[in-house]
């Protein structure tokens, strides 16, 4: 067997200088397609994927929640020891549980593909980057998400997986590098981002002024402005908009002795996945949750907010805004109903999801777009939060939108979609649907790109593909351009095509089933789709139905048996009550009177 070094990244700084020397891609995030004419030169295999088999995939999930809470009860009481605290382990769910679960996820995915490649290949060499392990602490949850789609970022955390448990099989090489810059640091000058400052600034003095100690406390509601301010008044206060607050941009430096504590009851020379993730909570574990807890704390003690709201309500500040989840996890534990709202596509419908499990677990009531779940008493149904007074005519005589989506190149928490490499079966699917269209018909077709483009450098691989198609780079607002169209087609399972079902848009929705898995309540709905031909399971059925309604799509989309399907499935996933202001008003006096 021909002996081979590994590659673990996309980033250049570890491959070898000999292109001559036979190389073990750990996977396709390797090969950046615009860096081709280099990787296609070298003698190389490309390690497959273990989350291509899909049930391995679901297995593994339920593992992994496993320890997920396993751990999340370790370190709550490591944190409540080492801060001289007594929360609940709500609290520390709360604060910890999204940054943990992404951690412990995404730390399996590289550690399996490792233990996979040496196992199968004949791997005995290695480029890493020199540097302390410690220096690649996350400042906060938000820092973090911005590290671990970087391709530093993993190199830093596969070179560790290696010395910790490899260095015996692999020789290690290290290289020059420089260490991992700090993007938490926003120097943006941009003219828009700067007025929306000002106008914030301006916002916060008045609530400042306005604010009472006991009212309610809404911030990344999902609900569009106007209805939030009609809320807001029908509940009996000046209405008022907050927004996220900006945490210091380091906490000082990263201190190794405070991160010298153990997680369970392990062996030294343990190199069981638990063992491992356990010792590298402990030196990757975000600033703001150890050195930097007590700055946190006191941050949110200087709050204009409401000393003791009657509720608070969010549906996106739960996972990124450590302060909020901070100031609102004291609040719960003071006895502070939470209120999360759905925030888009996918909850509900999927087989399994890290996300919709965290956000239904922390908070007293979970608003859902429709749907119910028997299992989980707080899902209430509201209705889509995002289309409450708003509305959007489409343009029979318009052109089509078709709306694409990206994913990172490397895992990071899990739910039922397309992992990693599988975005580029996602994206054949695209080429094979448009190939499939007559060309007078492909040219009427908008190609709204999604603007992360993540290193998948999806606008060079479309023009090299299909340069004839129009693209639209993600920047324009989504509703605009549905406006000028006559036709949507939807292309994976989230929130625009249940946004267009709800306006009565027509629409044409396409996906891949075996990385979209649906759970067995949704799939009497989407069965109804099916039969009217709004969903379809592969590119060629979903092209086949856009050349036969095209030329007349009003007469398709607006016969009683599409409709009825249509409202049916809304009724469940994105509906819209006749009078919503009114139904959210009803909902939260009851809970604070309760």
């Amino acid at each position: 067997m021909v002996t081979r070094t590994l590659i673990t990244t996309a980033d250049e700084r570890t491959w070898p200088n000999d292109q001559t020397e036979p190389v073990l891609f750990l996977g396709q995030w390797c090969k950046r397609y615009s860096r081709r004419d280099k990787w296609e030169q070298l003698d190389s295999l490309v390690s497959p994927y273990h989350w291509d088999d899909r049930q391995k995939l679901l297995i593994d999930y339920q593992y992994l929640q496993e320890l997920y809470e396993e751990i999340l009860t370790e370190l709550s009481e490591q944190l409540n020891y080492f801060h001289k605290t007594n929360h609940s382990l709500r609290y520390w769910r709360i604060l910890i549980g999204p940054w943990l679960g992404y951690f412990v996820q995404i730390l399996f995915d590289r550690w399996f593909m490792l233990q996979h490649a040496v196992k199968q290949y004949n791997v005995r060499k290695c480029h890493i980057i020199k540097r302390d392990f410690i220096s690649i602490v996350p400042n906060d949850m938000d820092h973090f998400s911005k590290m671990f789609v970087d391709d530093d970022w993993n190199e830093a955390i596969y070179a560790e997986l290696l010395r910790c448990c490899w260095s015996d099989q692999i020789n290690l090489t290290p290289v020059d590098g420089d260490s991992i810059e700090d993007r938490n640091n926003n120097t943006d000058n941009n003219i828009k981002k700067n007025v929306k400052k000002f106008a914030k600034k301006i916002m916060f003095k008045y609530n400042k002024i306005s604010t009472k100690k006991d009212e309610y406390f809404f911030i990344s509601s999902y609900l569009p402005l106007k209805t939030n301010l009609k809320l807001q008044i029908k509940l009996g206060q000046f209405p008022k908009i907050w927004s996220a607050q900006q945490l210091p941009v380091e906490f000082g430096s990263t201190d190794i002795s405070k991160r010298n504590f153990s997680l369970g009851a392990y062996k030294k020379n343990d190199q069981s996945f638990s063992a491992v993730v356990r010792r590298l909570i402990t030196l990757q574990i975000p600033m703001v949750y150890l050195e930097g807890y007590a700055k946190l704390v006191e941050k949110t003690q200087q709050l204009p907010w409401p000393k003791k709201p009657k509720a608070i309500f969010t549906s996106n500040s739960y996972s990124a805004d450590d302060i909020f989840k901070c100031w609102s996890a004291e609040k719960v534990e003071e006895g502070v109903p939470l209120v999360i709202g759905q925030h888009g596509g996918n909850f509900g419908m999927n087989t399994f999801s890290f996300h919709e499990e965290h956000q239904i677990k922390i908070s007293d009531q979970w608003l859902s777009w429709g749907w119910v779940d028997n299992k989980r008493s707080n899902i209430t149904p509201m209705g889509n939060l995002k289309a409450f007074g708003r509305s959007i005519k489409y343009d029979p005589k318009g052109g089509a939108l078709m709306v694409e989506m990206t994913m990172p190149r490397n895992s990071y928490h899990l739910y039922a979609v397309p992992i990693a490499s599988q975005w580029l079966d996602y994206l054949n699917d695209q080429f094979l649907f448009l190939r499939l269209l007559p060309e007078q018909l492909r040219q009427q077709v908008l190609l709204r790109l999604h603007a992360s483009d993540y290193g998948w450098d999806q606008i060079e691989r479309w023009k090299d593909e299909m340069p004839d198609v129009q693209l639209n780079y993600g920047n324009d607002n989504i509703h605009s351009l549905m406006r000028k169209s006559r036709l949507y087609i939807a292309t994976y399972n989230a929130t625009t095509y249940l946004e267009s079902l709800s306006w009565n848009v027509p629409t044409i929705i396409f996906w891949n089933i075996e990385h979209w898995e649906l759970n067995k309540q949704t799939h009497p709905y989407f069965e109804l789709l099916k039969k009217v031909g709004i969903f379809h399971e592969t590119a060629q059925s979903a092209a086949h139905q856009m050349i036969k309604v095209w030329d007349d799509v009003d007469s398709w989309w607006n016969s009683e048996e599409v409709q009825n399907a249509r409202i049916k499935f809304c009724e469940e996933y994105a509906y819209i009550p006749k009078k919503p202001i009114d139904k959210l008003q009803n909902f939260f006096e009851k809970l604070v009177n309760n």
